[in-house]
């Protein structure tokens, strides 16, 4: 893959600590404003939010899990379990560890709010269909299209949370950002592994 792909990840992840250090700060402040003010109860944007629930989550990495256990793609079920699986857990660890409340709003979510659970995920488990999706496309315009389509949904997926005032604006843009280096990561064990299961 090409080395901006692995640079955007660092980037992603400057982003993150600078937003987990700096949220509070009257830019962020206004910046969450302004999305909130803009995004705001837009019902066709809320409907993004139920391709990012957990029980659909959950039924994607298993479809994956059974399709790359009848290719006996085994590394690829382990690559699922880690970006899907792992990548939660590490949500519900930084949600825990940072501690910020969801806006203010009636019947709101008794959870924490940064970062944005269903942006992580969403991406997470989004750029792991395309990546296996395209595994075999090679540079070809349907690839393409997957990697569009995936992108989009996860962008959607995380605005979904601000127009239903489940988060702040700076709870999705740290979910992407933990989101995409943590998919890098576990992206370069994979594609390690296979070039050593190829020697």
């Amino acid at each position: 893959m090409k080395k901006w792909i692995y640079s955007l990840a660092v980037v992603t992840l400057g982003l993150f600590v600078i937003l987990r250090f700096t949220y509070e700060a009257p830019s962020f402040i206004a910046f969450d404003e302004k999305w909130a003010n803009l995004l705001g109860g837009n019902e066709l944007i809320i409907f993004f939010h139920y391709i990012g629930e957990p029980i659909f989550v959950v039924i994607v990495a298993l479809i994956l899990v059974f399709w790359q256990w009848r290719k006996g793609n085994y590394r690829a079920i382990v690559l699922v379990l880690l970006t899907i699986a792992a990548g939660n857990v590490l949500n519900q660890l930084l949600k825990k560890w940072i501690e910020r409340p969801r806006p203010e709003i009636a019947d709101q979510l008794l959870s924490f709010s940064f970062p944005s659970g269903h942006s992580m995920t969403g991406a997470l488990y989004l750029l792991t269909i395309a990546y296996l999706l395209s595994e075999g496309l090679g540079r070809s315009k349907t690839a393409l299209l997957v990697w569009l389509v995936a992108l989009i949904l996860a962008c959607f997926i995380g605005l979904s949370r601000i127009a239903e005032s489940r988060h702040f604006a700076t709870d999705v843009l740290a979910g992407w950002s933990a989101g995409y280096t943590w998919f890098i990561i576990c992206l370069i064990w994979y594609q390690r592994g296979k070039k050593k299961d190829a020697v």
